[in-house]
């Protein structure tokens, strides 16, 4: 069978695909052009950010328009061939439709943003790119100790916003409280270690306060939650071993473990200064003395 050159080049539909492909062109060269600039001339990270996504969703959405306006005349029967093959597609694209449905509730319904601290899908980390079908996260912890980066890239998909609870650590409060075991040998002046504790504490988050009161009845106006104080404070409770005394103080959830290290060692240098007034315990092990076995041996018993 002869080929018609001709009549496939002349073909409008052909011309249309052909215009279709160039435009698509055009428009992903303008953006990528115009997030070179914006990227060169802005300082901020988030708003560096901003921009480029926002260029992004904006080259999409002109895509879609210009595919739409190119086959408008086609446009009926393309939607009666779409509604035929909409069951099929919907089982088999089901997990990327969840996607796309999640990535719109993270977009509108305040899920977590870029630069939040989360843990979603299982995975703990700070938010550093939100796609339409995945969310990608430093991730932190696992075999690093505290809250630091581990140097792994996580892509979690978005449906999981609907699948588990997603806990974010820096949404309205970027503050969380911590919490600091300091056990005391018995015979200490107590009252003077709750003053080391407690002026260590302040030492270290006393700048935070005021803004994380603020912050918390901000909270209280929002939502039903009841008052709660976000001022260092200091419990005691004794056991076996030693008196164990517990520091609670708000921190910054980005400056956690750079804080408690702060905070020990103010606490240890306090209690060095203390001139044994206060002392740090340790657990020790009381080894009981075996007693002495008497074994005589009667040389004339039977065998």
């Amino acid at each position: 069978m002869q080929i018609d050159l001709d009549k496939i080049l002349y073909d409008p539909m052909v011309g249309k695909i052909v215009t279709l492909v160039v435009g698509i062109l055009v428009i992903r060269v303008l953006v990528g052009l115009l997030q070179r600039v914006f990227s060169g001339r802005i300082q901020s990270n988030e708003a560096r950010y901003t921009v480029r996504k926002t260029l992004s969703l904006v080259g999409y959405a002109l895509v879609i328009v210009f595919t739409l306006g190119l086959f408008s005349d086609h446009l009926h029967s393309f939607t009666v061939a779409l509604g035929v093959a909409g069951a099929g597609i919907a089982f088999a694209l089901q997990e990327v439709i969840a996607s796309v449905a999640g990535w719109i509730a993270v977009s509108f319904g305040q899920f977590y943003k870029t630069g939040d601290r989360v843990q979603l899908g299982g995975i703990r980390g700070d938010v550093i790119d939100i796609g339409v079908l995945r969310t990608t996260i430093m991730e932190i912890g696992e075999w690093i100790r505290g809250d630091a980066y581990n140097g792994r890239i996580v892509r979690v998909a978005n449906s999981f916003v609907f699948k588990e609870p997603v806990f974010n650590y820096s949404a309205d409060f970027p503050f969380v409280w911590d919490e600091l075991v300091v056990p005391v040998k018995y015979g200490s002046d107590y009252q003077k270690a709750r003053e080391i504790l407690l002026a260590a504490g302040m030492a270290a988050v006393g700048d935070y306060i005021p803004f994380a009161r603020e912050t918390w009845q901000q909270m209280i106006k929002k939502y039903m939650i009841e008052e709660a104080s976000v001022e260092p404070m200091v419990t005691l409770m004794a056991n076996d071993n030693w008196v164990e005394f517990t520091l609670r103080y708000v921190v910054d959830f980005k400056k956690r473990r750079l804080v408690r290290d702060q905070i020990f060692l103010k606490i240890l240098e306090d209690f060095e200064k203390s001139s044994s007034r206060v002392a740090i315990a340790s657990a020790t092990f009381h080894l009981v003395e075996t007693p002495v076995f008497d074994v005589r041996l009667n040389p004339g018993a039977p065998s």
